[in-house]
């Protein structure tokens, strides 16, 4: 077992492994709502957005998580705020405020001589370099996130799946939009210490993703991301570790690795189920045994043909 306690033994991959789990939970906790409202995209102008506030609080000496936040939730709200006129599509204002922010971040590093060296470790993620600060900071924005997701989550499951029903039973559903963005905002500002902005958005996605794959409720696919998240994080750290590899970069490699293999093989969704379900010669050509008397068969036009001579019935 000494593969599995020698990383144990710095302070340094203890705090990793703490924001990887922290990481892993918020990202598979949230990425649900990601996947089932569409909002991969957005996710990755967000990510890209709090860039130049990683650059503004470096100039000034300030916390750059912080710097981050704020970027990240002015992005958030402008992206909203231009969408909700119905003029502009939310796809066409996302594109804009992505490009233009991080374009406002290139020209701030631009300025720097020594930019380059500090500041890559956000744009591919430095695991090695977490503080306790940091940690402390992750670990409450997490918990805050989960306790927001459960207590409104039936509100934010209703905007999600029927915003016109939401709408009509008197639902804000505009304020439930942009708290789920400011959310998605805290999310992506506590993983970017772990994973960097150019991949957080696979944490995102991913994880919830291969939930889905797996489950068939709402319920379970928040609980088994988050569950993913967190234990293919650890097992990535532990695999960078060894391998001597970018700790992010090799995450995000393994979860893909992970969804590419549940893709396949899941019992329900999988694409080899779908193969045995939907090919003729894999089933059986005849029963095994004869059905019991008064027994329904399936008949066309989704009629149910009653085995017993009785007349054909609708479906219920």
């Amino acid at each position: 077992m000494d593969w599995f306690t020698e990383p144990l033994g710095y302070d340094f991959a203890l705090r990793a492994l703490a924001e990887v789990v922290v990481m892993g939970v918020s990202c598979g906790a949230i990425g649900a709502y990601v996947v089932v409202r569409r909002l991969a995209f957005i996710g990755d102008a967000i990510s890209h957005a709090v860039f130049p506030g990683i650059v503004i609080a470096y100039l000034l000496g300030a916390s750059i998580v912080l710097g981050a936040l704020a970027a990240g939730v002015l992005t958030a709200l402008a992206i909203g705020w231009v969408a909700r006129g119905g003029r502009i599509r939310e796809d066409t204002s996302i594109g804009i405020f992505f490009a233009a922010a991080f374009a406002l971040g290139v020209v701030l590093i631009s300025t720097q001589q020594t930019y380059q060296g500090d500041l890559t470790g956000f744009l591919i993620g430095n695991l090695q370099a977490v503080s306790v600060e940091d940690l402390l900071f992750s670990g409450v924005t997490a918990g805050l996130l989960l306790v927001v997701l459960a207590a409104l989550h039936k509100e934010l499951l209703m905007v999600s799946f029927d915003r016109t029903l939401a709408a009509a039973l008197g639902y804000p559903v505009y304020a439930f939009d942009l708290l789920l963005l400011l959310l998605l905002t805290v999310t992506i500002v506590v993983s970017i210490q772990a994973v960097g902005i150019i991949l957080v958005l696979a944490m995102l996605v991913t994880p919830a993703a291969t939930a889905r794959l797996l489950v068939d409720r709402f319920e379970p696919m928040i609980v088994l991301g988050a569950i993913i998240g967190a234990v293919v994080g650890v097992v990535g750290y532990y695999v960078s570790f060894y391998a001597g590899t970018a700790s992010g970069a090799t995450i995000v490699l393994l979860m893909t690795g992970v969804f590419l293999f549940v893709f396949v093989c899941s019992p329900r969704h999988g694409l080899l189920a779908h193969r045995l379900r939907h090919h003729p010669e894999h089933a059986a050509s005849s029963p095994a045994f004869d059905p019991p008397e008064g027994h329904a068969h399936e008949a066309g036009e989704g009629e149910v043909l009653a085995s017993d001579g009785g007349s054909p019935t609708s479906p219920r």
